[in-house]
């Protein structure tokens, strides 16, 4: 058998970039889901509304996905300066 000498190891901010991502690319999935919730409310009866609760949910929820939304770009902004900063720094060895 023979064993593979290649290192799968990612560096730790990379990672985490990497997840960030992913996370800012199913957000909007996420979204779509939750904003269909309040159509599947049950009601008691045919003429029951719950518009009022329906309208402050999804107002809620657009609010919640715009803060989290401005929190994944500031993140993401950031780690790319660094990652920027990082490449235009000459290492010691170089």
């Amino acid at each position: 058998m023979i064993k593979s000498t290649r290192s799968e190891f990612l560096e730790r901010s990379s990672y985490r970039q990497r997840r960030i991502r992913d996370g800012a690319r199913l957000l909007p999935v996420v979204a779509l889901v939750l904003m269909a919730l309040p159509l599947m409310w049950p009601r008691n009866s045919p003429e029951q509304s719950l518009t009022s609760d329906g309208i402050t949910y999804i107002f809620g929820l657009w609010f919640l996905l715009i803060v989290v939304s401005f929190l994944l770009s500031r993140v993401l902004r950031l780690s790319d300066a660094s990652r920027d900063e990082e490449a235009r720094t000459p290492r010691a060895g170089e």
